[in-house]
């Protein structure tokens, strides 16, 4: 489903991701892995179209994307939902909403939204109160229905668990798998390392820029020198 290629991408002048290969495969988990300032978030918005690709390319379900808009990239299919989740708090659930399916008709959006109540019923009983008033769960659960408003093929997302009670991430994490026996394909960018390895497919560890392994989640579960590199 999406190919990095010796991708390159900072701010400015300053390169924080440095010649990275990275393969997702089609309908399925992968996990990008790694300790603060590796890359990760980076990473994350340059293939959402928002930080700039200084160099290699991203092919997205056959197409060279590397450089095309934001807007494109969703219009074809890629939806992220970012580190901090970046709601729109004056606006009301129903209204995020709304956002997120700009690029589709009034009735794909609304289908869109059905299946996004469908999976967070929370967000249903909401959809008139502030964004901003919601508890951190929902937040979270939000600004996932928001990137799926525009009915991605794949979904990114960005530090899901981060600040969220366990019962909250074992809620979300059980959607994103539900997701996945729906075909969608997701890149997840994730501190709960235990949790990570546990229900995704592929993981890749990112270390100051680099990628240094790629693999089945099975293998670095497995394997104590993997274990301890990912949990280090």
């Amino acid at each position: 489903m999406l190919e990095l290629r010796a991708l390159r991408c900072g701010y400015g002048l300053v390169e924080a991701v440095h010649g990275i290969d990275l393969n997702v495969r089609r309908g399925c988990i992968t996990a990008l892995l790694g300790p603060n300032g590796a890359g990760k978030t980076s990473t994350m918005m340059a293939l959402a179209g928002r930080v700039a690709i200084q160099g290699g390319s991203v092919v997205f379900d056959g197409e060279d994307i590397t450089r095309l808009s934001g807007g494109e990239r969703t219009r074809r299919g890629m939806a992220l939902a970012p580190e901090g989740r970046r709601l729109f708090a004056d606006l009301s659930v129903g209204e995020n909403l709304t956002v997120g399916g700009y690029t589709r008709s009034k009735a794909d959006a609304a289908r869109a939204q059905e299946r996004v109540f469908g999976l967070f019923p929370r967000l249903a009983e909401r959809v008139r109160q502030r964004a901003g008033s919601l508890s951190g769960g929902e937040q979270q659960m939000l600004a996932i229905g928001r990137a799926l408003m525009s009915s991605p093929k794949m979904l990114l997302i960005d530090e899901l668990s981060l600040g969220l009670m366990p019962a909250v991430v074992d809620s979300i994490f059980a959607t994103l798998l539900a997701l996945k026996a729906q075909g969608m394909t997701v890149l997840l960018v994730e501190q709960n390392v235990p949790r990570a390895l546990r229900d995704a497919d592929d993981v890749a560890l990112l270390v100051a820029g680099r990628i240094v392994f790629t693999g089945p989640a099975q293998e670095a579960r497995d394997s104590e020198r993997l274990s301890a590199l990912f949990l280090s």
